[in-house]
């Protein structure tokens, strides 16, 4: 399969899981109700309030995760260097989770205070690594656990109201999904989405080594910075909106490369790859168990097989962390 007609059927399966949203659920509604909302010339709060809000905010985490995530693992030539890894997510989630239950805030305070600790935390791994790939894998595994320590304390102590809303915001989900919370994952992808894509030449020469991205002609220094600031900023404010999703950024680069196959640049498919597994993933924890689950559960279910996996193939093959 071309690398064309992998990524016609990754947009066909986002569209087809889309539609699934929009018209199945508790009640089936038929697909030309469906249309007929989307183009206004009738009213469902079915489909416009819970549905249509849900599979839009789905689309835009899955693909803000997805392309943070390869971006990373893509410059530092390393499938464990994962935003969700390697501590922004955490960073992000500790801020969110103190905010919630020490501040008592909610709504618009906690996403700007989790954008700013993303990227607090993504500045301290770094300055604290040097920028070195292994280096960075490790010291952020390492500031991760002692985010998540300061997660677990801070939950301890937290009355009963706020618990619960801390908690579901960690499990990462797009329950009570609302559409104006896609204003700022849409601005973001478009701001540090397109960045990156513009630049998707020069993030693929780093897979081959600082000293021969150079001799191509690539600004290393400029575009390592310019990788951090975007990927970052996509994760931070996908997690600010719909919480720490598990693994999705970790799974859509290695998922996409392995659909895709050598050759060419992973970011667009991998932000498709992100896009399906938050469409999937949210679909079958409402519908397909016994139980409701969010969607950070499923694909939290997903991705700690492959990070065991990935682990212990890295250390038999001799390769670094």
């Amino acid at each position: 399969m071309t690398r064309r007609r992998t990524l016609a059927a990754l947009v066909a399966t986002i569209v087809a899981l889309f539609a699934l949203t929009l018209m199945l659920g508790q009640s089936f509604t038929p697909p030309g109700e469906v249309l007929r909302v989307l183009l206004g010339q009738t009213n469902s709060f079915t489909v416009s309030g819970l549905r249509l809000p849900r599979a839009v905010l789905s689309v835009l985490a899955g693909v803000s995760f997805g392309l943070g995530g390869v971006a990373f693992q893509t410059m530092l030539r390393n499938p464990l260097a994962s935003p969700d890894i390697v501590g922004i997510s955490s960073g992000a989630s500790a801020a969110a989770v103190f905010a919630i239950v020490v501040l008592g805030w909610s709504g618009p305070g906690v996403a700007v205070l989790a954008v700013a600790a993303g990227l607090a935390a993504a500045l301290a791994i770094h300055l604290l690594s040097g920028g070195g790939g292994a280096r960075l894998v490790l010291i952020g595994i390492g500031v991760s656990a002692m985010l998540q320590s300061v997660i677990a304390w801070v939950l301890t102590r937290a009355p009963a109201w706020s618990l619960q809303e801390a908690m579901r915001w960690l499990t990462g989900s797009v329950n009570g999904a609302r559409m104006d919370q896609a204003a700022p994952l849409l601005a973001a992808l478009v701001l540090f989405g397109g960045a990156l894509l513009a630049c998707g030449r020069d993030i693929e020469a780093l897979r081959l080594g600082d000293d021969t991205a150079a001799a191509l002609g690539t600004d290393v220094a400029r575009t390592r910075v310019m990788v951090i600031l975007c990927a970052v900023g996509l994760i931070a404010v996908a997690t600010a909106v719909t919480g720490p999703i598990a693994f999705v950024a970790f799974l859509s680069g290695p998922i996409a490369a392995r659909i895709v196959g050598p050759g060419g640049s992973l970011l667009l498919p991998a932000a498709l790859v992100g896009a399906v597994l938050v469409l999937a993933g949210d679909y079958a924890g409402q519908f397909l168990f016994p139980t409701r689950y969010p969607v950070g559960v499923i694909t939290g279910a997903l991705g700690a097989p492959y990070l065991i996996w990935l682990i212990v193939r890295v250390n038999r093959s001799g390769g670094s962390l």
